[in-house]
């Protein structure tokens, strides 16, 4: 599979549209070849980083656009060729400055601020950058098992 996307996905900052993205992001992966355990932990991710755009980028606001993007990915650097994918997540919020999102101490029981750990977890590759007036979050995620593919 060549690096063209295979889905692109135009979104308002709705909460109630995150059904309708996990719905699509679940099969999508699946199909790439990730177990369920990579899947869960994917959909869980995109999740959450839109969620963040929304509750933090926008401030609450439904009608902002946020776009999300995918596209398969082989794994260079081992040599070995491993199956991934890459997302990739646009809003014209404010710039982020990604040095003052630690996320909350892990040991902190209070409501929120898990959602940065998530995301981190779940991905093996996070990657903050402002371009023009748009904010731009990569996440690249390898599968870690070969999940056998039924024979067409």
């Amino acid at each position: 599979m060549n690096h063209d996307f295979l889905l692109k996905i135009e979104l308002r900052s709705h909460p109630r549209l995150l059904c309708v993205l996990r719905g699509a992001m679940e099969p999508l992966v699946n199909e790439l070849g990730f177990s369920e355990e990579e899947c869960r932990s994917i959909v869980r991710s995109i999740d959450e980083a839109v969620s963040n755009i929304m509750r933090h980028s926008y401030c609450g606001r439904l009608d902002r656009p946020i776009e999300v993007s995918c596209r398969s990915l082989r794994r260079r650097s081992s040599g070995k060729g491993g199956q991934g994918v890459e997302f990739l997540l646009f809003d014209h919020g404010p710039a982020v400055d990604p040095t003052k999102l630690p996320g909350r101490p892990l040991n902190e029981l209070k409501r929120g601020g898990l959602g940065l750990h998530l995301i981190r977890g779940g991905m093996d590759r996070v990657e903050y950058k402002r371009t023009a007036n748009m904010n731009r979050l990569r996440l690249i995620k390898y599968a870690r098992s070969s999940k056998q593919r039924p024979n067409p």
